[in-house]
């Protein structure tokens, strides 16, 4: 009898990325096996919706998917579907009364029940609906399918304790727990023992890493820390919040030399007025400030953002001190939002609702200038010469064009001619910039070097694997790590 395959399907930000490989993980621990690319929709027997309840239209979306399953379902006697992350947390039983043909509902802190669950469905012949209120685990500790051999997320805390009144994450994540140090840096040493090269530390607020453990210069000692690391090459993190970046962050950045010269730090607005209505605890002045001491610590850091328009309450002047602090900052690029109300916010019943128009009006605005800055920004790197690790799957174009693609050290995507020696994912070439467009980077002439790493010889040795042994699996007991993946869609990185 052949194993039952699985698929999970995404949705929302970076921790919904990294939980939904602890879910692959779990489910592959537990005997499935991952459906095979192409599969139609409705084929795997195990269907996994990992949920996000900030984007606009999540519940629709979520509904829609599961409508077209239904039928489906009927045909195959057996097929199992769950929904999981945070519209599960927040929806609770809300989910079976509207879609009773779901199996499985789990919320945020206990993914590691799914493999029970579907089984205690598929036994009782009824769905099970298991939400806890508190972490059970933390994530680190569950087996893992990681989507990539060469770069990997690793979650150094769960959880947040802003109050941002547009944002519902703390409600269906809680109050932060951060891991110590000690497991966060076995996590990242075994993983570099694998192969990995890049690590990406995430959490929903990054740099107040510490604040459970009663050391404020905790997040600065751990990228030091990762700095020590004998092969790992590249470290970034996401998101930080303004209110926690302070100074020792931002040394350790600068004299650690694998920290990339990247960050991306939400703004969400230029407008003192609605930062205080947002609940942000900070202000232009502060935001600028940490800007400007960034750029003299590391005068080529590629600065992006996350920037709010049309919040409750916000009028024209509103408006333009937004546009004035993207003038001023001179982002690489930006993640724009046209604000939307998210049901169990306090935004969502604040008076002051902006009309669609205008809002839109805004909101393309704001692109428009965007694209400019990002435009003027790229054109900078042309002649530049910059060691570009090769990734996968980041070039739509890439085959019709002969071109493969990666990203510099500050993160921006690069298109490059493919050189006459063969080069895999994780390998690093080195290239001359010779045109720039608005999201991206192009290196025309030939590759001036090439560097194989252990990082491509450990892409090279999964992908020559059994398709059903694909994957990095870690399930480490007691301690807990992108290569690019699909940009996220929103949500919980907005912090």
């Amino acid at each position: 009898m052949s194993a039952k395959t699985y698929e999970v399907r995404t949705y929302g930000c970076q921790m919904n990325v990294h939980d939904s490989e602890r879910l692959s993980g779990l489910l592959e621990d537990a005997g499935y096996v991952r459906a095979p690319e192409g599969t139609a929709e409705g084929d795997a027997d195990v269907v996994v919706f990992n949920t996000c309840a900030v984007r606009e239209n999540a519940d629709n979306k979520l509904y829609g998917n599961l409508g077209r399953l239904a039928p489906m379902k009927t045909k195959r006697p057996g097929m199992q579907i769950a929904v999981g992350g945070c519209l599960a947390q927040k929806d609770r039983d809300t989910i079976v009364k509207r879609a009773p043909w779901v199996d499985v509902v789990f919320g945020t802190h206990n993914i590691g029940k799914l493999p029970v669950l579907l089984e205690r469905a598929r036994i009782q012949e009824e769905a099970q609906v298991e939400i806890a209120e508190s972490l059970e685990a933390f994530p680190s500790t569950l087996p893992t399918r990681r989507e990539s051999a060469y770069a990997a997320w690793v979650s150094i805390s769960v959880g947040c304790n802003n109050t941002c009144t547009f944002c519902i994450v703390p409600a269906l994540r809680g109050k932060e727990e951060d891991r110590r140090p000690g497991d966060i840096l076995a996590e990242v040493e075994t993983l570099v023992s694998e192969g990995v090269s890049e690590i990406t530390l995430l959490g929903q607020n990054v740099n107040a890493y510490g604040s459970d453990l009663g050391d404020r210069e905790a997040f600065s000692k751990l990228l030091r820390a990762c700095g020590a690391i004998e092969g790992l090459e590249r470290v970034r993190f996401t998101s930080p919040h303004p209110r926690d970046f302070t100074d020792d962050v931002i040394a350790a950045m600068a004299e650690t030399p694998n920290v990339m010269p990247q960050l991306h730090m939400p703004l969400q607005s230029g407008s003192d007025t609605v930062l205080k209505a947002m609940r942000r605890s900070y202000r232009q002045e502060r935001f600028l400030g940490i800007i400007e001491k960034v750029r003299a610590a590391m005068p080529d850091a590629a600065i992006s953002t996350d920037i709010i328009v049309g919040f409750p309450g916000e009028t024209e002047e509103d408006f333009e001190q937004t546009m004035h602090v993207v003038r001023e900052a001179r982002f690489a690029n930006a993640f724009t939002f046209q604000y939307s109300k998210r049901p169990g916010t306090p935004a969502a019943e604040m008076e002051g609702q902006i009309p669609k128009e205008v809002v839109q009006a805004r909101y393309e605005r704001l692109v428009a200038l965007q694209e400019e800055i990002s435009w003027s920004e790229n054109k900078k790197q042309v002649g530049r010469t910059l060691e570009v690790m090769v990734a996968e799957g980041e070039g739509r174009k890439d085959g019709a064009t002969h071109r493969l693609s990666g990203r510099a050290p500050d993160n921006r995507l690069v298109h490059f001619t493919k050189p006459e020696q063969p080069v895999r994912p994780g390998d690093v070439v080195t290239v001359e910039i010779t045109y720039a467009a608005p999201h991206h980077l192009l290196a025309e002439g030939p590759t001036t070097g090439v560097r194989r790493t252990r990082a491509g010889d450990a892409w090279e040795k999964r992908t020559a694997a059994p398709a059903e042994k694909a994957g990095v699996m870690l399930g480490l007991p007691g301690i807990g790590a992108p290569a690019p993946l699909p940009a996220p869609t929103g949500g919980c990185s907005i912090v």
